[in-house]
């Protein structure tokens, strides 16, 4: 048996090359679920607001209290997304604001045992929290590239770790998915 399941591309706006992952999910998927989909492959932290807009529409947890959007507690994605190329905006921390292009590539058959959200690929890491959008992130990558930078011990320091931009590893973000269960 098969189930018809959508292949989204998920992508950074803005990212140059592209930040984007490609994900297996059910068509019926609530936009909170959507939303915890998005982090986990995306590699965030959950630590923001976030809204979902159709171009017109914000939609958006209603305990959130963002004027002008509407509760997406009950909506799901199908409604947004029908038809191969439908697109929808993701938008992640407002300060920030790191938004996502999510396309919908085309409606797939896969088998019914298979398990469902899971991530086929993707490029780059995800640009730590905080660190200033778009633009900061691309100034980050310009600081931690040259050792002799002003700037350049701060950010490592501020960055925990070393912090490798092309890094992605699907395994690892199946891992996390796999434990995954709709709302």
């Amino acid at each position: 048996m098969t189930k018809q399941v959508y292949q989204l591309k998920i992508t950074l706006a803005g990212s140059k090359p592209k930040i984007w992952r490609r994900v297996l999910v059910s068509p019926d998927l609530l936009l909170a679920d959507l939303h915890r989909i998005i982090q986990t492959a995306m590699g965030w932290t959950n630590s923001h607001l976030h809204l979902f807009s159709d171009g017109s529409t914000d939609y958006a947890p209603i305990e959130f209290e963002l004027e002008d959007a509407k509760s997406y507690a009950k909506l799901r994605m199908n409604k947004f997304l029908k038809e191969n190329k439908d697109k929808i905006l993701y938008e992640y921390d407002f300060g920030d604001g790191w938004r996502h292009e999510i396309l919908l590539e085309k409606v797939i058959a896969v088998d019914e045992k298979d398990h469902i959200p899971v991530c086929t690929g993707g490029k780059r890491n995800c640009p730590p929290e905080d660190c200033g959008g778009i633009w900061g992130y691309e100034n980050l990558l310009e600081i931690i590239s040259d050792p002799t930078h002003e700037e350049y011990e701060d950010t490592i320091e501020w960055l925990g770790d070393e912090f490798d931009p092309e890094y992605f590893d699907v395994v690892e973000v199946n891992e996390l998915l796999s434990n995954f269960k709709s709302k």
